[in-house]
């Protein structure tokens, strides 16, 4: 059919549309908003030839091969289609429902028409370096999948581990970094450079590329989401950080497999047990002829986070990710548990206050090891520090120091070295010596229009803090012998002391202790923005419902509109004084004062028709574009 008779005979279609279809459709095929005003608008829209192009852009070969049966058919019915592309009916029919879905076919005298427009970009194709309506059809797959061999599979496997375990423990350095302080994202897109840097160097990831392959594991997961303008961990973290590291990397590649988009999912799965490389890529290039925009960067994405996570390497498929493709999580969960090391329980405390793990340590070990030290590094041998800000922090969530002495002694097996005893006694003799607090001072008092304090015991300790060329933006004051303020707020001075390594721990209102989250700045929350499919459909109802009296003329005036453009030939059936109803095979020239002026094709005439006299317009049925 003619473009101007398939925009008819499409917004007729859209017309009779549900609103969750018309949403879905437009989901499926955005079209820009602006000047689609009604159906017509929106039909013609997906007619054009770039909106047809982007559609079959996402199109696999089958469904492609029966869009080319019925350009080179006509107006074939199933059967035809399904000889023609030498598949059963049985598969074909569901096939064709899906392009119908996607305004990409349409019922039609008993068979199933394209729109001239489509028909005009598949024949085109070939200028384009794709393939032709005849070699949709005709053209067989790539060669054969290459199997890999076992001493592959063995190589394979030993990098898999290596490359499994790095995973887990970037990721959870990455939790670790988030729940200590949040990603701070731009209203622009991205993370805030510092904090970009800061997880960089958190999971130790060589460049950009790989930390958010790391970032998409982790959310993959279910660890960290964007929430109020900063990447933030989820409730799920613990749970997590609290399996066997087999339970988290099978965690991590199942969060993986479930991101990987559909198209591609069914074609790993096929190539389970065989390579990837070069030919995933030439069967892919192939099962979707016109993806060259986005299936090779996202099918590079895929691969890249695979490698992260040691399912596959060098284009060999691990033991684990074969059977993660293959069978599922549980079998994955088996067979990477032999690549992984033991897990200790147990450190060498040195005599220089460092921490040494001889091997993976558990994850109970770990976390109760990171409330008392910091961390050096991590890996298969990880190491830890002592000080005394750690030790303070540690005080500060309520641990005691005998408490601390405790988990020392159980984990070292070397005892805990005089230096480290000595560093306990000492900050926990100085621990609450400098006390933090918030004001809500009475007017004209000597605390006015300060928000915070700090006091201390000691008056020279005080002294020396209002003196601190480092602490001079927080503009202190002495309020007292033991005491001073400041118009900053409570939190900020407590953090200022602590980064300028001051003993400074926090109090309420009653005197108690009580630990502190440094605070992230946050983006005000933003309102999602509105759906544009669902913008585009209710502007859609909203001008239908304009005029609701008059929509059947508004109806049938756009539809002649559209005639007229075209110089398309419509039947016209007109309500006659008797109230009879009489069709015409017109083709409109003129549309105004509410008159339609139209050549009648029998009768070689020129008519005149009130618009109010219109029962209905009908596109003509004419050859198809086959």
């Amino acid at each position: 059919m003619s473009g101007s008779s398939s925009a008819l005979a499409l917004a007729a279609r859209l017309r009779a549309l549900t609103d969750d279809a018309l949403i879905a459709l437009l989901h499926a095929r955005p079209v820009r908003e602006g000047g689609i005003r009604d159906v017509f608008d929106l039909a013609e829209a997906l007619l054009d030839p770039a909106s047809v192009q982007a559609a079959l852009t996402r199109l696999d070969r089958t469904s492609l091969a029966v869009l080319a049966a019925v350009v080179l058919l006509g107006q074939p019915d199933a059967g035809p289609i399904a000889g023609r592309v030498a598949r059963p009916v049985a598969e074909v029919r569901p096939v064709l429902d899906r392009l119908a879905e996607l305004a990409l076919v349409a019922p039609l005298d008993g068979g199933v028409s394209v729109p001239e427009e489509l028909a005009q970009v598949l024949r085109g194709w070939p200028a384009l370096g794709l393939p032709s309506p005849e070699e949709l059809i005709d053209a067989p797959p790539p060669a054969a999948l290459e199997a890999v061999a076992g001493d592959d599979r063995i190589a394979a496997d030993r990098a898999a581990g290596e490359r499994a375990f790095a995973a887990v423990t970037s990721v959870g350095e990455l939790v670790s970094a988030l729940e200590r302080e949040p990603a701070r994202m731009l209203q622009r897109g991205g993370v805030a450079l510092p904090d970009w840097r800061r997880m960089l160097t958190a999971t130790g990831a060589k460049d950009d590329a790989q930390l958010e392959a790391v970032l998409e594991l982790a959310q993959g997961a279910g660890l960290v989401s964007p929430a109020d303008g900063a990447w933030r961990v989820t409730p799920e973290v613990d749970a997590w950080a609290g399996a066997t590291r087999v339970g988290r990397w099978t965690a991590l590649a199942s969060g993986w497999l479930d991101r990987v988009p559909a198209e591609l999912q069914e074609q790993l799965r096929a190539r389970a047990g065989a390579r990837w490389g070069d030919g995933l890529l030439e069967y892919l290039d192939w099962l979707y002829p016109a993806g060259g925009d986005w299936l090779p960067e996202r099918t590079r994405s895929v691969v890249r986070s695979a490698e992260l996570l040691g399912i596959v390497g060098a284009s060999v498929p691990s033991t684990a990710g074969t059977a993660l493709l293959a069978e599922g999580a549980d079998a994955a969960a088996a067979a990477v548990a032999p690549l992984f090391p033991p897990d200790v329980r147990q450190v060498y405390i040195q005599h220089d206050l460092s921490i040494i793990a001889p091997g993976p340590l558990a994850a109970d070990v770990d976390r109760r090891l990171r409330e008392t030290a910091e961390v050096e590094s991590v890996g298969l041998a990880s190491s830890y520090r002592v000080t005394a800000a750690s030790v303070t922090r540690a005080l500060t969530t309520g641990a005691t120091i005998d408490e601390l002495r405790a988990l020392l002694a159980e984990v070292s097996l070397t005892g805990i070295p005089q230096p480290l005893d000595y560093l306990l006694t000492e900050t926990a003799a100085r621990f609450g010596s400098l006390r933090v607090g918030a004001l809500d001072p009475e007017p004209g008092g000597p605390e006015a229009n300060a928000h915070s304090y700090v006091r201390a015991d000691d008056a020279a300790l005080v002294g020396q803090l209002v003196i601190d060329q480092t602490l001079g933006p927080l503009a202190l004051r002495r309020a007292g012998e033991h005491r001073a303020v400041s118009r900053f707020d409570a939190e900020t001075l407590y953090w200022a002391l602590v980064d300028a390594r001051y003993p400074a721990v926090f109090e309420d209102d009653a005197g108690a202790i009580r630990p502190v989250r440094r605070a992230t700045a946050r983006s005000l929350p933003v309102e999602a923005a509105a759906d544009p499919a669902e913008r585009i459909v209710a502007r859609i109802r909203d001008a239908a419902a304009d005029q609701p009296e008059e929509s059947g003329a508004a109806w049938n005036a756009r539809q002649l509109e559209l005639a007229i453009r075209g110089k398309l030939q419509v039947t016209v059936v007109v309500r006659m004084p008797d109230g009879s109803e009489v069709p015409y095979l017109l083709e409109p020239a003129a549309l105004a004062g509410g008159r339609l002026r139209a050549r009648d094709r029998r009768a070689d005439i020129e008519r005149t028709l009130p618009l109010s006299h219109i029962v209905a317009v009908e596109p003509t049925a004419t050859p198809s574009a086959g």
